[in-house]
């Protein structure tokens, strides 16, 4: 197998299946019916976001930490962002009270069998699309919790419909790897690069690493970015001496099988 045949494998691998995607929207149905009855009008509104809505969702085979971004619009301003955070978690311990729940960075994260959940208190902004979360336990920041998927959509359709899979494969690296990268920022990022002479999924991906810099004030951030671009070297130089199976065996070090 070649070491372009072997990444868009692992690509095609990093999408969630049939069964995770059924029982996911079947938990989402129950959640969803669940907070309306619990909060009734106190709620106006409530809805999936983040990278389940734009395809960059990883298994959780692969990622242990991926979640299913969830905002809760509350009618009712004028209290801190804990107060919404305190209701949430009354909520989630009223209906599941057999589950991890947790407060973390100031939303409530709901731990389901196959899925986690991170419940994210809001209260409506002043323009269409916008609304304010916690930014931290006592004030609040504006967000559009959708506008990146837009942007997300036209590059990936730029660029042979590959920017979606590179960021799928670079999540996994990332998740392998400690975290190196905020999951949202590093999207963004992969989205703001150039690809001018990318042609295929190897050549997308290893222009992501090519791209990090080692700078970060963190010594064992830079030491993986480091690493990562080692590997990338390494197979390049493989390649080029026509060793495939060395090559391949090479890039498994930076996504494993």
């Amino acid at each position: 197998m070649s070491v372009l045949t072997y990444l868009q494998t692992r690509a095609s691998q990093a999408v969630l299946s049939g069964a995770e995607n059924t029982s996911i929207n079947t938990s989402i149905s129950t959640l969803a019916t669940r907070l309306n009855s619990y909060f009734g009008a106190n709620v106006s509104r409530h809805f999936r976001f983040g990278s389940s809505t734009r395809g960059t969702i990883l298994p959780r085979a692969m990622d242990e930490h991926s979640d299913i971004d969830y905002m809760i619009v509350f009618s009712e301003g004028g209290y801190t962002p804990q107060t919404y955070i305190d209701r949430l978690r009354k909520f989630a311990e009223y209906y599941y009270p057999t589950s991890a729940i947790k407060q973390s960075s100031p939303t409530i994260v709901l731990q389901l069998n196959h899925i986690k959940f991170d419940l994210v208190p809001a209260l409506a902004g002043y323009w269409a699309g916008e609304y304010k979360i916690p930014n931290g336990t006592s004030a609040w920041r504006d967000t559009n919790p959708n506008d990146f998927n837009a942007t997300l959509t036209a590059k990936n359709q730029a660029e042979l419909s590959l920017i979606k899979p590179t960021i799928r494969l670079a999540k996994f690296w990332n998740a392998r790897n400690g975290y190196v990268y905020d999951s949202y920022g590093f999207e963004k990022w992969i989205v703001a690069q150039s690809y001018t002479f990318a042609l295929n999924q190897k050549s997308y991906l290893f222009n992501v690493f090519d791209n990090l810099l080692a700078n970060d004030a963190t010594q064992w951030r830079n030491d993986r970015i480091s690493r990562a671009k080692e590997i990338v070297a390494k197979v390049r130089e493989l390649e080029a001496a026509e060793m495939p199976y060395s090559a391949e065996a090479e890039i498994k070090k930076l996504i494993p099988e």
